[in-house]
């Protein structure tokens, strides 16, 4: 009995022990198809790499084209907008001009003199010279009198009574705008007409209801 009783812990023993090797080897087998699998995962065909840098290429040459394109706008917008400030301040000589002229004009003492009349004259051929240089670097004044208000060139600054024209009519220009190309230089400061309020035709159709009533 008692060699029986010190058998079976070994046979125990061997029984676990041949469990686990087996565990082993399967395992094992287990990892080497797993990495077969990943292996083939991670094999690219030559085609398939052609493929991957034709598309990184193409990626590179368009944002090289991307860049080639902002670089010439860039170019193109400093040679054709770069004195966008100095022209702005310079148009404070045609400002000036034309305040000295309604200065002169409405001088009492020197109206109706021929002193007047030759001032005002070269203040008007200046004047042209100005327009026609600022023209050249393609600086042009803008048209508004008689037109419609547009907020992307006008700036209204009063509303004048006026039942000659359509309501929103520019019938007085307060300073001259300009353009540079194809933007804005500052917008032309304007009076527009509006209809006249008649006052006293109101008043006598109140009257009349009041009666009525």
């Amino acid at each position: 009995m008692e060699k029986e009783q010190q058998q079976k812990p070994t046979s125990n023993n061997t029984s676990s022990e041949t469990i686990t090797d087996d565990d082993k080897i399967e395992n094992q087998n287990d990892s080497k198809s797993n990495a077969r699998e990943e292996k083939k995962k991670n094999e690219v065909s030559p085609e398939e790499q052609v493929r991957e840098l034709e598309d990184k290429l193409a990626r590179a040459f368009a944002e090289m084209e991307n860049q080639r394109r902002r670089f010439e706008k860039e170019k193109e917008d400093a040679f054709d907008y770069g004195g966008y400030s100095f022209a702005k301040e310079a148009l404070s000589l045609i400002d000036n001009l034309e305040r000295s002229k309604q200065v002169l004009e409405n001088d009492e003492k020197l109206k109706s003199t021929e002193a007047l009349k030759k001032t005002l004259e070269h203040l008007d051929i200046i004047n042209k010279d100005l327009i026609s240089i600022f023209s050249k670097n393609n600086i042009n004044p803008i048209d508004c009198i008689n037109k419609k208000l547009d907020p992307n060139f006008h700036q209204a600054m009063m509303e004048i009574e006026d039942d000659k024209q359509e309501p929103g009519t520019i019938i007085q220009e307060i300073q001259k705008g300009f353009t540079i190309k194809d933007r804005l230089l500052r917008p032309s400061l304007v009076g527009v007409s509006k209809k006249i309020e008649n006052t006293e035709q109101e008043s006598q159709e109140n009257k009349e209801k009041k009666e009525d009533n």
